[in-house]
C-alpha cells in the first residue's frame, strides 16, 4: 500500500504519533497493535474506509446525511418521456450529442418548478436524474468537472426529495468518475456510501449489484484482491434477487453491463482467462442498437487478447471495431480506441498488426474530423 499510495513511513509514523521502527515493528509482525484509536489512527493515515476494518465511518469519508426514505409520487408523465427519449438516444448517438439539450431541458423545463409552490416534490427526482444524465453525457464529452458538478448537485436533489435509491445511484456514479481521475480510494468511499443509502430504501437488486460492482473495481484498482472477488461476487448475487419495487429514474444495470465491468475488475486482477469470458458475454450481450456499449465492450475484448498474447484474435475484434459509427460523440469510446492502438504498437512488426494499425490509424483520421467539435486536448481516464 505504501508504493500504490507513494507515502513514507516517516508520514505514516508521524500522522500516528509512533517511531519509524515502532511502524516497521507493525509491518513486519513483529509487533501488534492492540489499542482501537492507535487501530484507527494507522487505517486514518492510510485512508482505508472503515466499513473494511470494522469501524465505524470515518470522519474523512463521504457525508451522505439525508432524510429518511420518502414515498415518491409517479413521475410526471412528459419528464419521464424525456428522460426515456435522451437515453435511447444516448444509447446511439453518444453523450457528446446530447448533453446541451439534456442541459437546456433542464434549465428551461425543469428547474422553474423547482421554485414553483405548487409543485410536489416528485420534481426533485425528475431534476436529479436528469442532472445525473446530464453529468454522464459531460463525462462522455471528456469534461470531468462539469461532470463531477452535475452529479454533486445531482445527488443534493435526490437527498432534498427523500428519495435514496436515486441518490445512491447517483453516489455509483460519482464512484466511477472519481475511478477515471485514478482515486481508486474515494471511489470505494463513494460506493460504500451509496451501499448505506440503499440498505436504508426498499429493496432494488440492479441498483445493489451495481454499487457491489463499483465497490470490486475500486478495490481491483488499489490492488485489493480478496475485497474485489467478494464485492464482484456480492453483484452476481444482487443481481438475480428479487426487487420490491421498480425505480422508473434509474438507468438500467443489467447482466451486459456486469459483464463489462466484470472484464475491467478481472483485468485490473490480472486473470485475463476470467476476463476474456467476460468480456466475451459483454459482446455477446450487446446488439448493435447500443453503440457506445459495443464498442467499449469490444475494445476490452480486444485488450484481453493483447494481454494474453493471441494477436490474431485481438486483430480480428479490432476489425470488427472499425465498423462503429464514425460518428458516434463519445469522447470516452475515442480514448479507449487510442489506448488500444497503443497496446497493439509494440507488436506492429507482426504483419497482421501493421495492416489493421494502417487501417486504423485512417479511420481515426476520418473519425476525428467528424467529431472535431467534441474532442478536448490528449488525455486519457481509465476505463
Amino acid at each position: 500500500m505504501l508504493n500504490h499510495r507513494g507515502v513514507s513511513t516517516r508520514r505514516i509514523a508521524a500522522a500516528v504519533d509512533i517511531t519509524q521502527g515502532r511502524l516497521y515493528d507493525y509491518m513486519n509482525g513483529k509487533s501488534r497493535v492492540e489499542k482501537l484509536a492507535l487501530f484507527e489512527q494507522i487505517a486514518d493515515a492510510f485512508h482505508i474506509p472503515g466499513h473494511l476494518l470494522g469501524l465505524a465511518r470515518q470522519s474523512w469519508e463521504p457525508s451522505v446525511e439525508t432524510q429518511p426514505h420518502q414515498p415518491q409520487p409517479p413521475p410526471d408523465g412528459d419528464d419521464l418521456s424525456a428522460m426515456d427519449a435522451f437515453r435511447v438516444a444516448d444509447r446511439q448517438t453518444g453523450g457528446g450529442r446530447l448533453y446541451a439539450a439534456v442541459v437546456q431541458h433542464l434549465r428551461d423545463r425543469v428547474s422553474p418548478r423547482l421554485v414553483d409552490l405548487s409543485t410536489g416534490h416528485g420534481v426533485f427526482a425528475a431534476a436529479a436524474a436528469l442532472t445525473e444524465m446530464a453529468g454522464w453525457m459531460a463525462h462522455d464529452s471528456g469534461q470531468d468537472t462539469a461532470a463531477l458538478g452535475h452529479f454533486g448537485r445531482g445527488l443534493a436533489l435526490a437527498q432534498t426529495g427523500g428519495d435514496l435509491p436515486l441518490a445512491a445511484h447517483v453516489a455509483a456514479s460519482l464512484s466511477h468518475l472519481v475511478l477515471q481521475g485514478g482515486d481508486a480510494v474515494g471511489a470505494a468511499r463513494w460506493a460504500q456510501a451509496g451501499l448505506d443509502l440503499a440498505d436504508r430504501g426498499p429493496r432494488i437488486p440492479a441498483l445493489s449489484s451495481r454499487l457491489h460492482t463499483m465497490q470490486a473495481r475500486a478495490m481491483a484498482a488499489a490492488d485489493q484482491h480478496t475485497w474485489a472477488r467478494r464485492a464482484l461476487e456480492k453483484a452476481h448475487r444482487a443481481l438475480s434477487a428479487s426487487a420490491d419495487t421498480a425505480h422508473p429514474w434509474l438507468s438500467p444495470f443489467d447482466a451486459g453491463r456486469l459483464a463489462s465491468e466484470a472484464a475491467l475488475i478481472l483485468i485490473d486482477l490480472g486473470v485475463y482467462d476470467e476476463a476474456l469470458a467476460a468480456a466475451k458475454d459483454a459482446v455477446a450481450l450487446r446488439d448493435a442498437g447500443r453503440a457506445r456499449s459495443l464498442a467499449l465492450a469490444q475494445i476490452s475484448l480486444a485488450d484481453i487478447h493483447v494481454r494474453r498474447s493471441d494477436l490474431d484474435a485481438a486483430v480480428a475484434v479490432g476489425h470488427d471495431l472499425l465498423a462503429t459509427s464514425p460518428t458516434l460523440g463519445s469522447v470516452r469510446v475515442v480514448q479507449q480506441f487510442d489506448g488500444l492502438r497503443a497496446r497493439l504498437e509494440p507488436h506492429k512488426r507482426y504483419g497482421p498488426v501493421r495492416e489493421y494499425l494502417v487501417r486504423f490509424d485512417d479511420a481515426r483520421r476520418a473519425r476525428l474530423l467528424l467529431l472535431a467539435d467534441l474532442i478536448p486536448s490528449p488525455g486519457g481516464p481509465r476505463r
